[in-house]
């Protein structure tokens, strides 16, 4: 056999074998990726400012759903008085004002007493929205409170001078009819930290021992009940709305007819003006008689 020709053959056709992968690497390494996705660069910092944005969308008020809601929109509140007896108690007046496009109850603080302690407080007749009958039934109430700041005076983790409430809360109670004892009701609380007017805090009051007596009768003068703020942050007014009173089914209890409520302190005063100014014309008019008869016998006697 011909040794030198075998070499050179196999020689060759390993160099060919060399030469062929060669090319299909670089031909390989010169086409581009397709399995690999490739996206452009993305804005973070407009998307993380169009997400703030969304975020800090300020709160609006709740509509009320119920047809038996206290909603203030016909502007009487004849049945809230505050109270002011006590140390703790803010100083204010009371209205019915519309806030965001909505009617409320609204407590106007004067901030005459300093903020450290300091609580709002109202009272409201079931009675006089109710009836004697309807009160007995209240085993809950429901109610939207709101506050808005007045002085850019809050302080929070992100900034001073903040012109928001800050933390909202308080509770409440009522006289019951057992022996006249208080009830507590369970606390509620939120809050607004960006925003001048805060969202609906929700509160909920339950007469939860209402089988032991702990709860209003038909008998009581006047059922009513405290809402009362506390740890108020900043300087704010409150407003209150949708006031809703359940009975022991869940169900709402209607609000009584106009003829029906009970009279208010202002009309029972007119009342008793108008019976002591009958009895003082009814004694006129005895006194009359009486002298007219004495001048109709003296002239018989003549």
């Amino acid at each position: 056999m011909n040794y030198k020709s075998f070499i050179a053959g196999a020689m060759a056709f390993a160099l060919a074998a060399c030469a062929a992968g060669c090319s299909d690497k670089k031909e390989t390494d010169s086409k581009p990726d397709t399995s690999k996705e490739t996206t452009a660069p993305t804005d973070t910092t407009a998307a993380t400012e169009t997400t703030t944005e969304e975020e800090l969308q300020p709160p609006v008020p709740v509509e009320a759903t119920d047809p038996n809601t206290v909603t203030f929109d016909d502007g009487i509140f004849d049945f809230v008085t505050t109270r002011n007896e006590d140390k703790d108690c803010a100083s204010g007046t009371l209205s019915v004002a519309e806030i965001m496009g909505n009617k409320m109850l609204k407590f106007t603080d004067d901030n005459t007493v300093p903020l450290e302690g300091k609580v709002q407080k109202v009272i409201i007749s079931a009675t006089k929205l109710l009836g004697s009958e309807g009160a007995a039934k209240v085993r809950s109430i429901e109610f939207d409170l709101y506050a808005q700041a007045t002085a850019d005076h809050l302080k929070t983790d992100d900034a001073d001078g903040v012109r928001a409430p800050g933390w909202i809360g308080g509770g409440g109670g009522t006289v019951t009819a057992n022996d006249d004892k208080w009830y507590d009701f369970k606390e509620f609380s939120g809050g607004e930290y960006n925003f001048e007017t805060s969202g609906a805090v929700h509160g909920t009051f339950k007469f939860l021992l209402a089988d032991s007596g702990m709860c209003w009768t038909e008998d009581m003068e006047d059922a009513n009940f405290l809402i009362m703020r506390w740890g108020i942050a900043n300087e704010s007014d409150m407003y209150i709305d949708n006031i809703v009173f359940y009975d022991e089914d869940g169900n709402s209890i209607p609000l009584a007819e106009k003829s029906e409520v009970v009279m208010t302190d202002e009309l029972k005063k007119q009342l008793e003006e108008a019976e002591v100014l009958a009895s003082e014309v009814n004694s006129q008019a005895k006194d009359a008689i009486e002298e007219a008869s004495r001048q109709v016998a003296e002239k018989q006697d003549q």
